[in-house]
């Protein structure tokens, strides 16, 4: 027996037929789960048409993965993948194991299947006993009429979908989504063979397909905007509510985890939840840029540097990072780095417009940055800041500055990420792009390069902006940037909330 089924076997309770009639007599009539179409299904139905165009006569699998074990018998909360979420409009823990199925016709075009696990009939094994599906365990899920009402397509039992796909596989090329279900991958690779295709070039016809689907990503349409405009928006009231618990924080101790719960709490009931681990970094802690331990305490004098963003339920996700002083007010040192910062961030943001390059950016910030580590002396004894920027010199602000200063945002927080290097930061801005622009400074507390007085500094500030046009917009312009700014917001809401 294998360790699933003595699992299996051990959570198993003995029970006759009677019982189980008892079990399924009696219950209302439910009520439907769905009474309208998705307002997301239009504009995901133009995606599938652009992915149709891209492979005529070819069948495409984009799988929405499966619940995966946490521990023991526990799952984590699902999240369907990214490819799966954008073709069909489903969002936050919506319908695991599910599969789209783009159907080549013989007209031309596709036709849009949906293979899922629709809701189980209550006089079915599943509802009561199926503890991972079962409705009386994890609630109702949509029937095939409620999503197909729901996404307009077409809806069949998961039960069907590998043969489906299988079907005619040596004369017709199937394509699949790999990384979405490794499971389904093997079982799919094996039927594919099975019905004719060869085995040499699955993964590399199956690559093609993931990047092409995160390459569609890149330019946003209506509806994606104003997902990403409602995540900044509550990412937003996520920050101040972190500003009106700092007293807390710093009182508690162990301050980095209470304003990681405080942004959370703002995350889940305002979205789906944190769109990526927040980094709640204080003091030195802000120095190593991917902070997410956040086990540290906050000390009044500390900067806090809050790295966080929102995902609504679609899964689009915000992505923000403000420097905050603890105690409302910067220090001169503090001021002197914050500042540096913000004038790079305000020079790559004026470098976002369309026809740029995405290059152009961090070029721009990166200048700023270089110039003021000049102007204090930190860099080598001849080194200009065209030397330091000259790639061939060894770039030396980047012992204080590592990260690039932007990337593309969406669905993933480092969306469109399978984008070939030409398409992505040597490529050219185009409207409806939505990238960060998020410089920073950092100046580690044992750095004995760094002036004393900026030592345990670490800075970085960050916002969404969104390629239009004519030029850009700041879709997190609502959240102060300035230094003088900051401060005034944090006094702001520390006197509503009485701190």
């Amino acid at each position: 027996m294998s360790e699933e089924q003595k699992k299996a076997d051990n959570r198993a309770r003995p029970t006759t037929e009677e019982f189980r009639t008892f079990v399924r007599e009696d219950w209302a009539p439910r009520r439907p789960t769905v009474t309208a179409p998705s307002p997301a299904a239009p504009y995901a139905a133009v995606r599938r048409e652009r992915v149709s165009a891209a492979y005529p006569g070819e069948r495409l699998v984009v799988p929405a993965g499966g619940l995966k074990v946490r521990s023991n018998d526990t799952d984590y909360v699902f999240r369907p993948h990214s490819a799966f979420a954008h073709l069909t409009g489903l969002g936050a823990d919506r319908e695991p194991d599910a599969v789209l199925v783009l159907e080549p016709r013989d007209g031309g075009g596709h036709d849009a299947v949906l293979y899922v696990r629709p809701l189980g009939e209550r006089d079915s094994d599943e509802f009561f006993d199926d503890a991972r599906y079962g409705e009386f365990w994890v609630g109702a899920r949509p029937s095939l009429a409620d999503l197909e009402l729901e996404l307009g397509l077409t809806a069949r039992h998961i039960d069907e979908m590998e043969a489906a796909v299988a079907k005619d596989a040596g004369s017709i090329r199937v394509r699949l989504v790999r990384d979405a279900d490794r499971d389904l991958t093997a079982r799919l690779d094996a039927a594919r063979v099975e019905n004719g295709a060869q085995s040499e070039g699955l993964t590399e016809a199956d690559d093609e397909l993931a990047h092409e689907l995160s390459l569609l990503r890149m330019t946003k349409d209506d509806y994606e905007v104003e997902q990403m405009r409602a995540a900044v928006g509550a990412t937003h009231g996520g920050f101040s509510a972190v500003i009106a618990a700092l007293p807390t924080a710093v009182a508690n101790g162990r301050g980095e985890r209470w304003v990681e719960g405080v942004f959370g709490l703002i995350a889940r009931h305002t979205g789906n939840g944190v769109g990526y681990d927040s980094i709640c970094a204080a003091g030195d802690h802000a120095n190593t840029l991917h902070w997410i331990k956040n086990t540290g305490d906050i000390d009044a004098a500390d900067l806090v540097l809050l790295d966080a963003g929102v995902e609504v339920d679609s899964l689009y996700t915000a992505d923000i990072t403000r420097t905050l002083p603890a105690s409302g007010t910067f220090t001169q040192a503090q001021r002197e780095v914050y500042d540096a910062v913000h004038e790079a961030q305000a020079a790559g943001i004026a470098a976002v417009r369309p026809g740029a390059l995405f290059s152009d950016v961090h070029a721009a910030a990166i200048r700023v940055i270089a110039e003021r580590l000049h102007a204090w002396g930190l860099l080598p004894e001849g080194v200009s800041v065209e030397d330091s920027l000259d790639t061939e010199h060894g770039q030396y602000h980047r012992r204080w500055m590592v990260h690039g200063t932007s990337h593309h945002l969406g669905l993933d927080v480092h969306d469109c990420a399978l984008a070939t290097r030409e398409e992505y930061r040597d490529a050219e801005l185009r409207p409806g792009m939505v990238i960060t622009v998020e410089p920073g400074l950092y100046f580690k507390a044992d750095d004995l390069k760094a002036p004393e007085r900026f030592r345990g500094i670490g800075v970085r500030i960050e916002d969404d902006v969104l390629v239009t046009e004519d030029g850009c917009e700041v879709l997190s312009a609502a959240i102060p940037r300035s230094s003088d700014d900051v401060e005034a917001w944090m006094a702001r809401v520390r006197e509503r909330s009485g701190r």
